[in-house]
């Protein structure tokens, strides 16, 4: 397995999306929000996608994880743990301090995620979300 510092193609993404049960999405908006990335990881083995993670925001204040998705057959193998180091080491080196850094879980990973030094929100300030 190989952690490559790019953007998955916008097939790549939708392919690998679709694999874990997400919602599609729309081509056009795909690549703007793919290109729009401040960071991204792919994870490859053996030519073959099986991994992404990418880093959205504004580049100052805040940073969003975004799409860390593995390939359902290669669960369970570390890669999103070798992403998530990616990422945390892309934040790490540009945010500065009092910048705010973000991601949704999906359920059950919660605790998955505090390896990597996040909390969950208080339930008197939870988050909210809209899908068009």
């Amino acid at each position: 397995m190989e952690i490559e510092h790019r953007l998955p193609s916008v097939q790549e993404y939708r392919t690998i999306r679709s694999l874990v049960g997400w919602w599609d999405t729309d081509e056009a908006a795909t690549q703007i929000a793919l290109t729009n990335s401040l960071f991204s990881v792919v994870a490859t083995e053996q030519d073959r996608v099986v991994g992404t993670g990418r880093i959205a925001g504004d580049g100052g204040l805040y940073f969003y994880i975004q799409d860390v998705i593995v390939h359902p057959d290669c669960q369970s193998k570390g890669i999103g743990t070798a992403m998530m180091k990616e990422l945390m080491l892309f934040i790490n080196t540009n945010a500065k301090p009092g910048s705010y850094i973000a991601l949704i879980a999906a359920e059950g990973l919660e605790t998955y995620y505090e390896r990597f030094g996040f909390k969950a929100r208080k339930s008197d300030a939870p988050g909210m979300y809209q899908v068009i």
